[in-house]
């Protein structure tokens, strides 16, 4: 953080300078190529090799840089996503807007660890699904450097984990951004935040710079954000190449991340659940990416880099203790529950028992001491480092006299990862805070064990874990794309993905967690396009994709030796990958000259996607953190999208409706102890048909911008979302979370020709509701202490909240540009 000021110092110090050095005054472009979508990741470096939308046989979104601005003040790209793009929609499990899981058509892109990842992330080509869980950190994203976002559905020309699409997420650099730009802002919760950005282009060089800080106090108690990102791209531009060089830093911190049962939410809305909860992420990238014209046909694309992350994640929790069994060994002293797990073959009940005794770091035991609330706090540590990149050729030479795009490509993508867990004794206090230390003035002496790592005697629950790894994904692809006539495009091909996975337990308690995985598929494309007019064209395809499970996701695969997800790892039989078959088809096309002069872009289509293998994330009996992950045999996202923009000089409105279908397809029993009508045994049915939980089937989105007067917008937005089911409520037999809708108000005012006043206001009708649920353990210990009678867990949106700031342009800057009149649909 102290070197991100620094930087943002340095650079508004710099800022007028260099605005006045650049040849006739700044001015802050974007130079969209509006009918070139990137169809694979290597597409859009240096300055795109892609295909117009109207030969693209599947669905593509796009968010502009222009939309991202008018959402500045909130420094989440997740935010402008889910507002406007059809089948998109957040799942809040942490209570923080800048950590919110994105789901698109029923599948996840989330920075939660251990949750099914089901969307790959590119940005400027390269995969930043992080190597250890393939979770997405939203928060290291520099935002304000975003030119352009889109959304792919599924596509092999993506990659492993592109089983429900692709995100591409493409820069701004000096050749397609320029000016010098600062913005400050600020509003409810103690938000103050900034951003600055610099771009200019100097005969064949170009320079682009962006920072960003941000710091508020959260809206729930203890629930602090903390942002700084930087982001630098030095460029060279000749007749025939470019090439680009890339750094990017970003550290951010944040606090109280989980969700809060409803009975704590009745007292105070702001309530949290047992804390400290804080995370805490640093990633340092470098990349070069290049482009070189071969002939007056073929181009080579590639890219080239290193990426460094690490988090540290620190929670506190219910320690799921109790007095030593009577058939024990060790009655009288603190044992760790056994009520998820059996007995092994031919083992006696009191040698089960005693695999749960209590040890501390030098092997002491702590007498049991009743009415005391125990709990733990548990510390988990992810360090990787990855490395690789991609090479692409693109042909357009003509085949028997029609025109025709042949991309030939291939990437490797390698990680070495370290992982560290451990939980301490502790006790959880009136306000619900976990604490260490072994004289608390409430409870009195607690029996103490040091404050090292705690074990059990068996390391079976809980333990300390220390795993290191290394991730190998290596892909060849081609795709084809064939004009048979001047209307009629027909694309085909294939992409060979690998995976090896390997992990190496260093403690000694959890031996199973070492091996090495294989994984390997070929994934078909194929599909056609035809445009009847050239308002009008007709898009089909079928695809296949695989996802590889991740290092967590094997290592924690037992249902008998359990993980405190994610802090411990244990046993490690194989899962199986998730393979998926996608089938597409739709209309779209633009209409000019509507009204006004604005233009019409409308599209209508419908989906499906079979997925066999599926992997899910289970709970244990008796302990809710504890879990496992399984293969199931089928499940299924399916539904229609119907969606219409006008943009004119003066306005601009949208409107899309999605239907999200997304169902398990299979008769079985899984784990939910905490539902609270799961059978005895802790498992609940599951039926072709039941719904996929936390996903909305209906989604509706509409919005506009208006010009009021010479210089003054004035917009506003709405998103409404059908009711869900809680995650662990895949039987289906629970209430679900209610339906609900948010709107947002955006506002904008330009005072001179340099100088924006900027308005947002989110959540403008304070609507009380939540986009995430789950359920407690309900015989815990703390929920008997606190008097939690409902099981049920959700976090809040955050209330109406208000920001403002301005922005300024440096040197002689003409009047805003409109949005343009064609975007990428």
């Amino acid at each position: 953080m102290h070197a991100l000021r620094s930087g943002l110092v340095v650079g508004m110090f710099l800022s007028p300078y260099a605005a006045w050095a650049q040849p006739g005054g700044s001015q802050a472009v974007t130079l969209d190529e509006l009918s070139v979508v990137a169809t694979t990741p290597a597409s859009a470096i240096g300055g795109g090799s892609g295909l117009t939308l109207s030969r693209v046989p599947s669905t593509v979104e796009t968010v502009t840089a222009q939309d991202f601005a008018q959402d500045r003040a909130t420094f989440d790209p997740t935010f402008t996503l889910a507002r406007r793009t059809p089948a998109v929609n957040l799942s809040d499990s942490q209570g923080n807007s800048n950590r919110q899981t994105l789901s698109y058509r029923g599948f996840q892109a989330s920075p939660v660890q251990g949750t099914p990842q089901g969307l790959a992330v590119y940005q400027n080509g390269v995969r930043i699904n992080e190597a250890f869980g393939d979770v997405v950190n939203w928060d290291l994203i520099p935002s304000v450097a975003i030119n352009r976002l889109d959304i792919f559905s599924s596509n092999p020309a993506f990659g492993l984990n592109a089983i429900g699409g692709a995100i591409n997420i493409e820069m701004k650099n000096g050749f397609t951004w320029q000016g010098t730009e600062l913005t400050v802002t600020g509003g409810s919760y103690g938000r103050i935040a900034g951003s600055i950005q610099h771009g200019q282009s100097i005969g064949p060089w170009s320079f682009y710079f962006a920072g960003e800080g941000l710091r508020d106090d959260g809206w729930r108690y203890r629930s602090p954000s903390e942002i700084g990102r930087v982001y630098g791209d030095l460029g060279y531009r000749s007749p025939d190449s470019e090439f680009h060089v890339i750094a990017q830093g970003a550290k951010t911190f944040f606090g109280a991340a989980a969700a809060t049962p409803v009975d704590l939410q009745r007292i105070d809305e702001r309530a949290i659940f047992t804390n400290p909860q804080t995370t805490s992420n640093e990633l340092g990238q470098v990349q070069v990416t290049g482009k070189v014209n071969l002939a007056p046909t073929w181009d080579l694309a590639g890219t080239a880099y290193v990426r460094r992350f690490s988090q540290q994640y620190v929670d506190g929790n219910d320690g799921n203790f109790e007095s030593c069994n009577r058939a024990s060994s060790f009655r009288g002293f603190l044992c760790y529950q056994d009520d998820g797990f059996s007995p092994s073959a031919g083992q006696s009940n009191q040698a089960f028992r005693n695999q749960f005794l209590l040890l501390g770091p030098q092997n002491q035991r702590a007498p049991f001491a009743s009415g005391i609330p125990y709990g733990t706090l548990d510390t988990t540590k992810t360090e990787a480092t990855g490395y690789g990149g991609s090479l692409q050729a693109t042909g357009r030479d003509q085949w028997f006299g029609h025109a025709n795009t042949l991309i030939v490509g291939g990437s490797i993508d390698a990680a070495d990862y370290t992982f560290k867990s451990s939980s301490v004794l502790g006790v959880i206090n009136p306000d619900l805070n976990v604490t260490t230390s072994p004289l608390n003035p409430t409870y009195g002496l607690v029996p103490g064990l040091g404050t090292g790592p705690l074990r059990t005697a068996a390391a079976l629950g809980i333990a300390p874990s220390q795993v290191s790894g290394s991730n190998l994904y290596l892909g060849l692809y081609a795709v084809d794309t064939f004009d048979v006539t001047d209307a009629l495009s027909l694309t085909a091909g294939a992409r060979l993905n690998f995976a090896r996975i390997a992990t190496q337990d260093l403690t000694g308690f959890s031996p199973d967690v070492t091996g090495t995985h294989y994984y390997n598929r070929i994934n078909p494309v194929a599909g056609l396009t035809y445009r009847f007019l050239p308002e009008l064209s007709l898009y089909g395809g079928y695809s296949e994709s695989n996802r590889a499970p991740t290092p967590l996701e094997l290592a924690c695969a037992n249902p008998s030796r359990p993980c405190l997800l994610p802090n411990s790892l244990v046993a490690d039989p194989p899962l199986k990958q998730v393979e998926g078959r996608t089938y597409e088809v739709g209309i779209r096309g633009t209409l000019p000259n509507v009204y006004e002069g604005g233009l019409l872009n409308y599209k209508l289509g419908a989906f499906r996607t079979d997925l066999t293998n599926d992997i899910l994330q289970l709970s244990t009996p008796g302990n809710a953190a504890r879990g496992y992950y399984v293969n199931v045999p089928a499940t299924q996202r399916q539904g229609i999208e119907v969606s219409g923009e006008y943009v004119s000089e003066r306005w601009s409105a949208y409107a899309n409706y999605a239907l999200v279908d997304a169902t398990f397809q299979f008769n079985g029993t899984l784990a939910s102890p905490n539902n609270p009508l799961a059978n005895a045994d802790g498992s609940i049915t599951v039926r072709p048909g039941n719904k996929v939980p936390l996903i909305p089937a209906h989604q509706v989105k509409a919005g506009f911008d208006y010009e009021i007067l010479p210089g003054w917008r004035f917009g506003l937005n709405v998103s409404a979302f059908s009711s869900s089911y809680f995650r662990g409520d895949e039987s289906n037999l629970n209430r679900k979370l209610p339906a609900y809708y948010v709107m947002n108000l955006t506002t904008s005012y330009q005072v001179t020709r340099n100088l924006q006043v900027l308005g947002l206001v989110t959540n403008l009708t304070n609507n009380r509701y939540a986009n995430f649920g789950a359920f407690i353990q309900p015989n815990a210990a703390f929920a008997n202490v606190y008097n939690l009678n409902d099981p049920r867990t959700t976090t809040l949106a955050q209330p109406l909240s208000v920001y403002g700031g301005v922005r300024y342009v440096f040197g002689e800057a003409p009047a805003p540009m409109p949005e343009p009149l064609v975007r990428k649909y």
